[in-house]
């Protein structure tokens, strides 16, 4: 018997973790210690960026992560590692109990051999697939790509099936692309990441080619590209989202939508993707639904598991955690139902961490057996060190630039459509000077970091309002221009 607690989307997930955790640490402050709760121990207990480490905030902090203080919850299982590592650092997280006993350093400690790097490494292509402090670990690998329908795009005259993200951007697209907030779903936000990281590659690799790349420091033209890149990707989602027809709040809603025909196509986790395409695939093999990651347009990461603070059977999670990670347990992933060692009844069409399950034998029962998942690794090499520090902003950024402005931003797309796009107008559509990426790790990444919902919401409506009125200008610019040549 397994108590699952499904929450929600990972916004959802780190909303219920730090409500939990704060009563149960506040009750734990308040009645076993005797001492006074205030708002500034509340703010501070979990703040992993505390700077006073003198204050009674400081000493809240201390108690915390010294404590066995739980919420009634063994394990977090399934999510990205971005997330993890955020619950990790606040505290959330633990690689072992109080005592010393159990969690991932146990796993370790029996089994050695299952964490060297020619099995679990600790990182692939720039992605950490492993807390260094062992507090969380992948246990199954994930890409992102586009799932597609190919009666839709058929039924709109696209005579070829989409391969990479600007694909999405396409004019003949309007209103036919599928998209999420990525405020509500920790994978879509790590997709659009990976859309401008593939722009900020191409920059990079162009400014390499230019002559003044002869003389000029590596680092400077770094920089620039990374800059630049950051500018393309931001005007891509922007065409992407303004083809889209609305954003939902739910990830794994975009397959559904594409498969019924409702969308054309939208971006998906791997095993999304997959799992539809099978679920719709007729009896020959053929199925109207498809399913490709970019290559060059995203890494290779992992959905993970890690043990609670003050998990109440430390004994069983530990034992879970170990069969998660196991030759068997990584078979239930990606074999074939009724196959030796594979699910029952439903394939659960996930990706192995384990490097040495990818052999011939195994791949005998694989529902995937053609995918070579560690190849994604070698095509495109995730720099945390570029969009790193903005990956909150970038979730934020495109809620109040593409969603909440989304009625704006179509009006204005469908004019630039309709009337050739004047070039006035697509520079007013596309002006990104109030969210440069310096503005973006800057000011706004302050912002964001101060976690002061006022400031938030003040700094979400002046931006809104400014593309609010940007678009409304494109659209009038746009109509100014006349008919289409």
């Amino acid at each position: 018997y397994i108590d699952w607690r499904i929450p929600g989307g990972s916004s959802e997930i780190a909303l219920f973790l730090k409500s939990e955790f704060a009563g149960a640490f506040q009750y734990e402050w308040q009645n076993r210690l005797g001492k006074t709760w205030t708002q500034e121990l509340a703010a501070a207990f979990a703040n992993p960026k505390l700077r006073d480490e003198s204050g009674a905030g400081a000493d809240a902090r201390r108690t915390f992560l010294a404590s066995s203080v739980g919420i009634g919850v063994d394990l977090l299982f399934g999510g990205g590692s971005y997330d993890f590592q955020q619950h990790a650092d606040a505290g959330y997280l633990v690689a072992h109990g109080a005592d010393g006993r159990h969690g991932l350093t146990a796993v370790m400690a029996d089994h050695p051999d299952w964490f060297e790097a020619a099995v679990m490494p600790e990182q692939v292509g720039g992605e950490p697939f492993r807390d260094r402090s062992a507090r969380w670990i992948g246990f199954v690998l994930a890409s992102f790509g586009i799932v597609y329908n190919r009666d839709v795009l058929h039924r709109l005259g696209l005579l070829s099936e989409p391969a990479q993200w600007a694909d999405l951007a396409d004019p003949s697209l309007l209103g036919q692309v599928a998209l999420s907030d990525p405020t509500k779903s920790g994978s879509v936000a790590k997709a659009f990441e990976l859309m401008i990281q593939q722009q900020m590659h191409q920059a990079v690799a162009a400014l390499s080619r230019e002559p003044r790349a002869a003389t000029a420091p590596a680092a400077e033209l770094e920089a620039e590209g990374v800059r630049r890149g950051w500018e393309a990707g931001l005007r891509m989602i922007q065409r992407i989202s303004a083809n889209a027809r609305y954003f939902t709040d739910s990830a794994a809603k975009i397959p559904l939508e594409v498969a019924r025909g409702d969308a054309a196509a939208g971006m998906a986790i791997d095993s999304y993707g997959r799992a539809t395409e099978e679920f719709v695939r007729h009896a020959d093999g053929t199925s109207r639904v498809g399913f490709v990651a970019p290559r060059g347009g995203t890494s290779i990461s992992v959905d993970s598991i890690a043990m609670l603070r003050g998990a109440p059977d430390p004994e069983l999670a530990t034992a879970f955690m170990a069969f998660v990670l196991s030759p068997e347990g990584q078979k239930l992933w990606a074999f074939r139902p009724g196959t030796p060692g594979g699910p029952i009844d439903t394939a659960l069409r996930r990706l192995p961490v384990r490097k040495d399950f990818y052999t011939e034998g195994n791949r005998r029962f694989m529902t995937d057996p053609t995918e070579r998942p560690y190849s994604l690794g070698e095509v495109f090499v995730y720099h945390p060190e570029w969009t790193g520090p903005a990956f909150a902003g970038i979730r934020f950024l495109i809620r109040v630039m593409c969603a909440d402005t989304h009625r704006e931003m179509k009006r204005a797309w469908q004019a630039l459509v309709a009337h050739g796009f004047p070039a006035s107008a697509v520079a007013t559509f596309h002006d990104l000077s109030q969210v440069s990426y310096d503005q973006t790790v800057g000011r706004i990444a302050q912002v964001l970091r101060a976690r002061d919902r006022v400031q938030e919401v003040r700094l979400a409506r002046e931006l809104g309002d400014a593309f609010r009125a940007q678009y409304r200008r494109a659209y009038e610019l746009a109509v100014s221009a006349g008919p289409k040549p």
